[in-house]
């Protein structure tokens, strides 16, 4: 079983990397490109591009270590049958809808599969063994296969990165505690959306109540120091 014993916040954790799995959250034009969803919205995507470059570094030594990655899409179908109205709560919470349903004219073009807006960005394409998860909920394993799929690979841990940091990524890591997973945060391939201090909540709440929290370098230099 090879062990791996990873820097990482609150404590040191050790992970068999047989076992272990990246879980990439919605690095999709929405998320990250100029007049995509979050900009047309008003958030700032100025980090974006540090984030998707952190990413892409992550991704590429992982699968050099023979982990699973997983591509997480978030959207609707072009009916919008995931929110079919006010009886949906995702109908009211959804920014993407509201923005939709007050700019008429928006219709269609965003987060809604076959849009460039949906698609994820060209350097985080999926990749000859990976995985792509289309969800329309924030957390990963609501409503889609991403459970059985990591069970059938025997995963028990997953570390997790993308955007945004206080939306996908914490919900993916609260159910994956709550599934039985452990749980890594890859904090700085990781982009909170809103104010500036909603990165260090998440990384508390995590450290502090759901998994561990570890840096790209930390984690990716673990993959070649392997113990019995």
């Amino acid at each position: 079983m090879p062990l791996v014993s990873i820097n990482a916040r609150p404590a040191a954790v050790e992970v068999d990397l047989t076992r272990a799995a990246v879980l990439v959250n919605d690095m999709q034009n929405a998320f990250c490109a100029p007049s995509g969803y979050l900009d047309r919205i008003g958030f700032d995507i100025a980090p974006a591009a540090a984030t998707a470059a952190k990413v892409e570094q992550f991704c590429t030594a992982a699968r050099a270590a023979g982990l699973p990655v997983v591509l997480m899409q978030n959207g609707f179908s072009p009916d919008y049958h995931e929110a079919p109205g006010p009886a949906s709560p995702l109908w009211h919470k959804s920014n993407a809808l509201r923005y939709m349903r007050a700019h008429p004219e928006e219709q269609g073009r965003i987060l809604t599969r076959g849009t460039w807006d949906y698609e994820l960005i060209e350097t985080l394409r999926p990749q000859s063994g990976d995985l792509l998860i289309q969800k329309a909920a924030d957390n990963g394993f609501a409503g889609t296969d991403l459970d059985r799929l990591l069970r059938a690979r025997n995963i028990n841990t997953v570390f997790v990165c993308g955007i945004s940091s206080n939306v996908g990524v914490e919900s993916a890591l609260r159910a994956a505690y709550h599934l039985g997973y452990f749980g890594i945060m890859v904090a700085d391939a990781c982009m909170a959306v809103g104010p500036p201090f909603m990165q260090e909540a998440t990384e508390f709440n995590i450290a502090s109540f759901f998994g561990w929290v570890a840096s790209v370098h930390d984690i990716s230099e673990s993959f070649g120091s392997t113990k019995p």
